[in-house]
C-alpha cells in the first residue's frame, strides 16, 4: 500500500463525489485532510466524521474558488492548521450539459468559466505558491477535453485551459521536485450530474455505447489515480495527463 503518512493534502470540492472519494482515499493512507465546501456543510461535516473515524486528521476550510480572495484563505488556514501542504487537488467544478452552443446565456457561460478555469488556475497557482517541495499538484479534468461532445461546449471548454496549465505549470516548478498532473476522468457513476442514477437517460446511454467496458467511471476508478499521482510511485511522471474512461472514443 502507498504511505502519504505525515503528509497534507488540501482537496478543492470534497464534501462529496470526486473529492470526497480522494480525500477519504488519502486519509485511508495516513495523510491529513484538508477538506473543502462552497456551500454544503452537512456534507462537509459528514466527510470529517468519515476521516476522523479512520484516526486521521482533518479539517474542514468553506471557501468559494471563484473568488481568489477566498482561495487565497484556504491556503492559509491550511497552513496555519497543519504547519504545511504536501498536496493539492484541484477538484471543485460544476457541469453543464445538453445545452447547445446557440441556447448559452452569457450568465451560464460566467458561472461555469468562474468555477472551473477561473477557480481551478487561481488554486493550482496558490498550490504552486505554498506547496513544499517534492508536493503533489493533480487537476481533476474532463474526457469532454480530449472528446468533444455536443452540449458541452461551455463546460469541456472551461476545463481545457486549466489542462493546458498543468503543462506549463509541470515545467515552471518541476525543478522543486513538485510534480503537476491531470486525471482526465470519463464519466463518473454517483458523482456530479449522475448523482442520481436515473438522471440525463440519453446522454448516459450515449456514453455507455461509446465505452468498450460497457459502464461509466466509479469515484474508487478516480481515486486509483489520483493515489497514484500523490505516492512515491509518481515521482518521475510530470505534465502528463491521464485518461480514466474505460477506453472510451467519444
Amino acid at each position: 500500500m502507498n504511505s502519504l503518512v505525515n503528509k497534507v493534502a488540501v482537496i478543492t470540492g470534497s464534501a462529496r463525489g470526486l473529492g470526497k472519494a480522494i480525500a477519504e482515499r488519502y486519509a485511508a493512507l495516513g495523510a491529513s485532510i484538508v477538506i473543502n465546501y462552497s456551500r454544503d456543510k452537512a456534507s462537509a461535516d459528514e466527510v470529517v466524521s468519515n476521516i476522523q473515524a479512520m484516526g486521521a486528521k482533518v479539517m474542514a476550510i468553506q471557501a468559494d474558488v471563484s473568488k481568489v480572495a477566498e482561495i487565497e484563505r484556504l491556503f492559509t488556514e491550511a497552513r496555519q492548521a497543519f504547519g504545511k501542504i504536501d498536496i493539492v487537488v484541484a477538484n471543485a467544478g460544476i457541469e453543464l450539459v445538453e445545452t447547445a452552443v446557440t441556447d448559452f446565456t452569457e450568465e451560464q457561460f460566467d458561472r461555469v468559466f468562474a468555477i472551473n478555469t477561473k477557480g481551478s488556475y487561481f488554486t493550482m497557482q496558490q498550490a504552486a505558491r505554498t506547496i513544499e517541495d517534492n508536493g503533489r499538484i493533480i487537476y481533476i479534468a474532463s474526457s469532454t477535453t480530449s472528446f468533444p461532445v455536443p452540449g458541452m461546449a461551455v463546460y469541456g471548454g472551461s476545463k481545457t485551459t486549466p489542462r493546458y496549465l498543468v503543462d506549463i505549470l509541470s515545467k515552471e516548478i518541476g525543478h522543486r521536485g513538485v510534480t503537476v498532473n491531470s486525471i482526465i476522468p470519463f464519466a463518473v457513476d454517483h458523482s456530479g450530474i449522475f448523482t442520481d442514477p436515473a438522471s440525463y437517460p440519453e446522454l448516459r446511454k450515449q456514453l455507455l455505447d461509446s465505452c468498450p467496458m460497457g459502464r461509466l467511471a466509479d469515484v474508487d476508478d478516480v481515486a486509483n489515480a489520483a493515489e497514484f499521482f500523490a505516492s512515491d510511485l509518481s515521482s518521475f511522471v510530470n505534465g502528463q495527463h491521464l485518461l480514466v474512461n474505460g477506453g472510451a472514443t467519444n
